[in-house]
This record gives structure tokens, sequence and C-alpha cells, in this order.
């Protein structure tokens, strides 16, 4: 049995291989680490599955793959992924917003948990093993590597993760795969010299981010950094808009509701009280609405809100530019970040072509994917690493019946 790829899906995979079936398992990784995105993720912490056990509303949470993931959902969800790993000693924890982190706040601690099950089975992994081709045989596979080396196999677990370049799927489209194209999903926002950037490190914990021009709008927490801005928020609403944005050479407007669901009614009343009970008070000391003291001082000095402006003294139109800048504050952005160690691509084998029960190609028999590799992508990386186990375990439970 060949895998190609030691990443969260073909490790995962050849653990449950070899721990159903005495069968010989090599992975094959063309770099020279395993598990890298898994040790990169959650800065470091790896965010390994959501705090969500409803299957449909789980699915809701994926922009592509709704199909695929109905039904792998249902074999290998979110406690089965908690238990899988507490059944090896590792015990995850839940954060506010549903990210599951191991309580050590280490990746290191799943990466160790998944190695020691691939060594206890006795795994090989062969590292700097490039692909070029994968060749039929009358029974099974041979694969050829850019080293000029080969390997055969009797069935091959396709587990590379999504590439972002469309030539480097070349191999499988010569199998007879069609493949979506590749873009990258799960990117941050560049806006570059922008006087927002001075304010790098902080936080909002509960923004409403729209892209103009779409009906599109995501909320969560939203980070400010030195180059534009990043946060659940931002890395949400660039996987939902991943194609158009991309369509858009990433050169688009976006709108920053800086107080979560309040509407202009109701932030109206607020500075109409603030006006009648705290008038003698200065703007500038007194923020009623918990934004953060460097954020509100940036948006009264872009309102021409002096310090020493009273509330009770605050002009209609000054008042205005407030209301309209902390619900619709606008933003050019130019341009996006990746980090290629823990960010996704929209894009992969298409989906009509694999089997969702088995995760076996309807295209080449014998041959499967898991993971990044099929278009599929999650909001965040919780939910792209659940499709990792949940492909992988299927994959793994397939080959291991055949």
């Amino acid at each position: 049995m060949a895998i190609i790829g030691a990443g969260a899906a073909g490790c995962f995979a050849a653990a449950n291989i070899a721990a159903q079936k005495d069968v010989s398992v090599t992975i094959f990784e063309k770099t020279g680490k395993a598990l890298q995105k898994v040790k990169a993720s959650g800065g470091g912490r790896c965010n390994v599955t959501h705090a969500c056990f409803d299957v449909p509303e789980l699915v809701n949470r994926y922009p592509r793959g709704k199909q695929l993931l109905r039904k792998s959902l249902h074999v290998f969800n979110p406690e089965q992924t908690i238990n899988w790993f507490q059944q090896r000693g590792v015990k995850l924890k839940a954060e506010e917003d549903g990210r599951m982190f191991p309580i050590t706040d280490s990746s290191q601690t799943i990466i160790d948990c998944i190695w020691q099950e691939m060594m206890k089975q006795r795994v090989e992994v062969q590292y700097h093993k490039s692909v070029e081709r994968i060749e039929k045989l009358e029974s099974g596979f041979r694969l050829h590597f850019v080293d000029q080396s080969s390997f055969d196999a009797d069935k091959i677990l396709v587990a590379t993760g999504g590439f972002p370049k469309p030539e480097q799927y070349e191999w499988l489209r010569a199998l007879g795969h069609t493949i979506q194209s590749p873009v990258p999903s799960l990117f941050t926002f560049n806006m570059p010299k922008h006087p927002i950037t001075e304010l790098m490190g902080l936080s909002v914990p509960d923004a409403i981010v729209k892209i103009m021009g779409t009906k599109l709008t995501e909320r969560g927490p939203l980070l400010i950094t030195h180059w534009g801005m990043s946060g659940p928020a931002i890395l949400r609403t660039s996987a939902w808009a991943a194609r158009e944005l991309h369509d858009r050479n990433y050169d688009f407007q976006i709108l920053i509701n800086w107080l979560g669901d309040i509407s202009d009614n109701d932030l109206k009343e607020q500075i109409v009280n603030l006006r009648k009970e705290s008038g003698k008070q200065f703007v500038a000391h007194k923020n009623p609405f918990s934004l953060p003291k460097r954020l509100w001082e940036y948006q009264l000095q872009q309102c021409g809100i002096t310090d020493e402006m009273r509330w009770g003294d605050l002009p209609a139109a000054a008042q205005n530019k407030l209301i309209e800048r902390l619900l619709r504050d606008p933003y050019a952005v130019k341009g996006k970040t990746t980090f290629k160690e823990e960010f996704v691509t929209c894009g992969g084998v298409n989906l009509s072509e694999v089997n969702a029960q088995t995760m076996e190609s309807r295209v080449v028999p014998g041959l499967y994917f898991a993971g990044e590799i099929l278009d599929v992508d999650g909001i965040t990386g919780g939910f792209n690493f659940q499709h990792a186990w949940s492909s992988a375990t299927i994959a793994a439970s397939n080959i291991a019946d055949v």
C-alpha cells in the first residue's frame, strides 16, 4: 500500500490502515518533514477540529464539498475525532468560538500521537520523493518518482494536500481525472500603507466584514496586522469568496462593522442617551462601545473629533460620521497574504469522480483520495483538519476491507 503525502490525511490514514489489516504501508513525502501543516496550524497549537456535533450544521461551514461531506461526516465526525485522540492519551479542549485544541496548547502533542500510532503499526516514511507519474499495471500500480526511482503498489492513496499551481496536478490528469482549478482560500487582506496598520496587534472580538458588491458577510474576531487585517472573520470571508476574489485579482473593497450586531437606530439611540447623561464628558475619554482604546482614538481622529470635544457639544455631522465609521468603515484591499505551511487551497480533484462512501476513484479503481487534494475546504483550519480525519478514516477502512 502506497500513500502519497505525509500530511494530516496521509499519516492518519496510514495509522488506521495498518491497524486494521496486516499490510505493508509506505508513505512517500516530497519534502523532508511530515505533518508540517499540523505543526504550523493555529499558531503552533493545532486547531484539531471544531466543536460542532450536528452534521447538517457542520456541513454548512464548508464553502465547497457539501455533497461528499454529508456522507463522510456521518461516518467520522468531530465527536469521533475527540474520542480517537482521547483513547491515545490526548485530550482536546473547546474555546468559546468552537475551535478545539489539545489541552497542552501544542501541535507537537498531535504530531507525536499520530506518529507514535504510525510507528506502532510499522508504517514506513520515505522523504524527498516527488511523484512524476503513476502507471496503471495489469494488477496494481507503479509510482515513478522525479529521482528516477519507482515503487509498485496494489493500491494508492493520494493525500498530497492542495497544490497552488494547476500544472502540479498533471500526473492526476494523466490518469483521467479532472481538476477544479486551484485558487487560494483562507488568506489575510493586504492594505499597504493604510493608517489602520499603525494599530497592528490590536484585535476586536466581534466585527462584521462585508465585501462590497456582494451579499457576503462574516462575523467574528478581527485582528489588525502590520500589513492589513486577519483573524477568523477575515479568514472565513476569504474562504467563502475565494473564487470571486481571485477573479478580482485581490483588488476589492470591504466594509467593517466594528460593533457586531447593532443597528443604526440602536446606535443613534445610545449616542442620544450619552449626550443627555454624559454630555459634559470628553468623547475621547468616554468610550461606551468597549472598543480597544487605540481603535476608538483612531476613529475619533478620522471623524475630526478632537480631544477637547464633549459628548454634549458633538456636532450632528461629526456624530453621523462616527456612526457611519463604526458600522460601515470602508477599506480598500490590495492583495492577500498566505502562509504556505498553514493556509489552504480551494479546488482539487472533481468530487463527481470520487465515491464519497469509499473515497475510491470512479475513474481508476484502486486509487483513493483523502484530505485537501479533493475539492473540499472549510472556513477555518479545524474544519479542514476534520475533513482530513474523516476522508482518511473512510479511505483506510475501505482499503483494509478489500
